[in-house]
């Protein structure tokens, strides 16, 4: 029989063996008294089962409302379950219902994070994954090698399509190999889909024509269920070749539904991961979590990158990222999103850290707010990662880069 692997991190005032075995009761067979037909065998067949545990030392941190037993006894584990495939079959919502269900209300539980999941072949044979990841991405950009260098429209909203098309015409001819509409960005009255399409296809066309290489703009397209279709293929007609949609916003189902049609790359943003992510208590860390969009069909997931905006330990970006490239069951590669306060100055340390460039590096204010022009924050990152792969110091990069030596005046210092 097939099984998943669910592994948490617990906190309880119990024993920890009983607080393991309320948990692996209350998310399969059990109750909170034994039922009639509740038998031995069932049991065997269906029941989750300890698989190890663990303790750890505590954290100090406070315990989760509502839970029981004397503070003082506190004990802290890492807890494996295993789960027998038979009592939810390969199928991503109904895996959570059971190694993320109402597990988090336990009371016997002061904290409670599922940090990662072991899934079995059954997954990829129903669940294709991405259909483009690295090569894919890299083909449709034009950019063999190298880090790929992207940006985020800025501002976040409230241009008119006739001035994001300003915007996109710079990027492009500056070099920039990939460009996004912000999280923030659906299909509001303003600056509604169809127009933020046929305001930058027309100029990202011409590019092409010129350069025989067309930048990829990945379209916000998150929306009801029922309207990703008709989004997408709004976008692929005009010529897009990228599309967006917010994991958590459009569920996995969403994003699944949307690899099943898409004919394009789908840009994966992790809006909202916070809310279940940030906790050490509660919630779902992202090395369990990626998984499972990579497995409903993203080919670009974000990762957040180092000496970011948000609350994420350079520590916590480098295992994000070793995360995505991870091989997950035979699947296309997905390709790291690195993204959040980065600007050229980083670029040797992270690469130092992952050792790869098959990364989208996306730089906001880095490229946007560059003392001399977006076009000189792209040749900013642009140099500063290809100095990096050439194993230069960045020293090096700062000395033979005007681009950036003049960003380090405004986002400095340099990593080393």
């Amino acid at each position: 029989m097939e099984h998943v692997i669910a592994t948490y991190v617990i906190e309880t005032s119990l024993p920890l063996a009983h607080a393991a075995e309320v948990l692996a009761g209350e998310q399969s067979t059990g109750t909170f008294v034994r039922v009639e037909r509740e038998s031995d065998d069932l049991r065997a067949r269906f029941a989750a089962q300890v698989e190890s545990l663990e303790e750890l030392p505590l954290t100090g941190a406070s315990p989760l409302p509502g839970s029981v037993g004397d503070p003082a006894l506190r004990r802290r584990a890492r807890l494996r379950l295993r789960f027998p495939l038979d009592n939810f079959g390969p199928s991503l919502p109904n895996l959570l219902a059971a190694v993320a269900g109402n597990l988090f209300e336990i009371k016997e539980l002061s904290a409670i994070r599922l940090v990662d999941l072991d899934l079995p072949p059954a997954f990829a044979e129903r669940y294709p994954g991405p259909a483009f990841g690295v090569e894919g991405t890299r083909r449709l950009t034009g950019r063999p090698d190298g880090a790929m260098i992207g940006t985020i429209v800025k501002p976040s909203i409230g241009l008119a399509p006739s001035e994001l098309a300003e915007v996109v015409g710079e990027l492009a001819e500056a070099g920039i190999d990939f460009i996004k509409d912000d999280e923030l960005q659906g299909n509001g009255p303003t600056a509604p889909l169809a127009a933020r399409v046929a305001a930058v296809m027309p100029v990202l066309e011409r590019y092409a024509d010129r350069h025989g290489r067309k930048p990829m703009y990945a379209f916000n397209i998150t929306d009801d269920i029922g309207r990703l279709e008709a989004n997408h293929d709004l976008v692929v007609a005009a010529g897009g070749t990228c599309v967006m949609a917010c994991v958590n916003l459009v569920g996995l189902p969403g994003l699944e539904f949307l690899r099943r049609h898409s004919a394009v790359p789908i840009h994966g943003h992790r809006a909202m991961f916070g809310s279940f992510g940030r906790s050490e208590q509660v919630g779902i860390a992202f090395r369990a979590w990626q998984k499972l969009a990579r497995l409903a069909g993203a080919d670009h997931l974000h990762t957040n990158g180092i000496s970011n905006k948000f609350y994420e330990t350079d520590e916590q970006v480098l295992d994000s990222i070793a995360a995505v490239r991870e091989p997950l069951l035979g699947l296309t590669p997905t390709v790291p999103v690195l993204s959040s306060g980065q600007w050229g100055g980083l670029a040797h340390a992270t690469y130092a850290a992952v050792g790869t460039t098959d990364l989208l590096v996306l730089a906001g204010g880095g490229i946007h707010g560059h003392p001399d022009g977006a076009a000189a924050g792209v040749a900013s990152m642009r140099d500063a990662w290809a100095s990096a792969a050439r194993g230069e110091s960045a020293d090096d990069a700062f000395a033979t880069s005007p681009a950036l030596r003049r960003a380090a005046e405004l986002f400095g210092p340099v990593r080393a």
